[in-house]
């Protein structure tokens, strides 16, 4: 597991864990509790995760987004927060471009799989969402003495696998949007129903989602962001990939394994890498569904990104991009 910087043996110093917990309260050097005023209305709020009830006291004002989109969450909501962990290497405030224009100003760039307890708490969270990441307790509970942190909703088994509907109710209920959160999730479902009645043809095809990164290949199972999107257009996911998973959210793959990737239509895209490689690999080209034209190498970094996002205003942005690439394949 991964150890943030300020743990020994897996939990903080006791020293250490005083000072981040004071400066996360704001609680005064004589010990006594800050005064506080009136809550906003419908709060306080008890949020359901993983890892048991979180109660939110009162509407959050210093938010700190660790999880995979939970800051382009929090925007899509109306909430800018002030620490970012920029899983997808952005840059800048830390979310793609569908969502950086959101930001009135940058936020602090936070590290994301060894969480910087000492620079979250410098923050000043009323709130820390982590409710897409590896999803493990050791995480929570490192971070649990600087503030609530709400995880993602009972039920999710696979790591990273909060969907982008649970993730929008989980961080609008935090944010006291709930009636938004609905609408985005209404209206980007509306958009799925809409696509899948559009495409008939998507339900009796199967797809596989693999990746190139740092010289290996990998496959998605359901469960994962960039799969279920997929599913949510119709298609049929290729089950011999999942029993591979055992329960995970990708499965990595030797070069003799390749040929699992062949369905109706494939879907490749290198992280880190360039696209060109795969266009170039006589294996992953030698595949059937290479030699016969259904195989899709995603060259535009932004639309991988997109489709790799997870989060409403990311999917949103890359079904106008996915769609009519996929349909061009199938149409060859």
């Amino acid at each position: 597991m991964y150890r943030g910087p300020l743990t020994r043996g897996g939990t903080l110093a006791a020293g250490a864990l005083s000072v981040v917990v004071l400066a996360a309260c704001g609680t005064p050097a004589d010990g006594t509790e800050p005064s506080s005023g009136s809550t906003a209305e419908g709060y306080p709020v008890t949020v359901e995760t993983l890892f048991g009830d979180v109660v939110i006291e009162d509407r959050p004002e210093n938010v700190v987004a660790m999880g995979w989109s939970d800051a382009e969450t929090a925007l899509a909501l109306g909430v800018q927060p002030v620490g970012v962990a920029d899983w997808q290497a952005y840059g800048g405030t830390g979310v793609g471009p569908w969502a950086a224009d959101l930001f009135e100003e940058e936020p602090a760039q936070l590290a994301t799989l060894e969480p910087n307890l000492e620079a979250i708490a410098a923050l000043e969270p009323d709130v820390i969402l982590d409710t897409r990441s590896d999803h493990t307790q050791e995480r929570h509970d490192l971070m649990a003495p600087v503030a609530p942190v709400v995880g993602p909703p009972p039920g999710v088994e696979v790591t990273y696998g909060t969907t982008w509907q649970q993730q929008t109710r989980q961080v609008a209920a935090v944010l006291g949007e709930d009636e938004r959160g609905e609408e985005l999730v209404a209206e980007l479902e509306g958009r799925f129903e809409q696509i899948r009645e559009d495409h008939p043809e998507f339900a009796d095809t199967t797809i596989a989602v693999g990746a190139y990164f740092d010289g290996q290949y990998g496959a998605y199972v359901p469960g994962d962001s960039r799969v279920d999107l997929l599913q949510e257009l119709g298609f049929q996911y290729k089950s011999e990939i999942t029993d591979m998973a055992e329960g995970a959210f990708y499965v990595d793959l030797s070069q003799e394994m390749l040929e699992v990737l062949d369905a109706d239509l494939t879907i490749v895209f290198p992280i880190g890498d360039t696209a060109q490689d795969l266009h170039e690999d006589p294996v992953l080209q030698g595949i059937p569904s290479a030699e016969d034209g259904r195989l899709v190498v995603m060259d535009d970094l932004e639309l991988a990104n997109a489709f790799s996002s997870g989060s409403a205003l990311g999917v949103s942005y890359a079904l106008d991009g996915i769609v009519p690439l996929v349909q061009e394949h199938l149409q060859d």
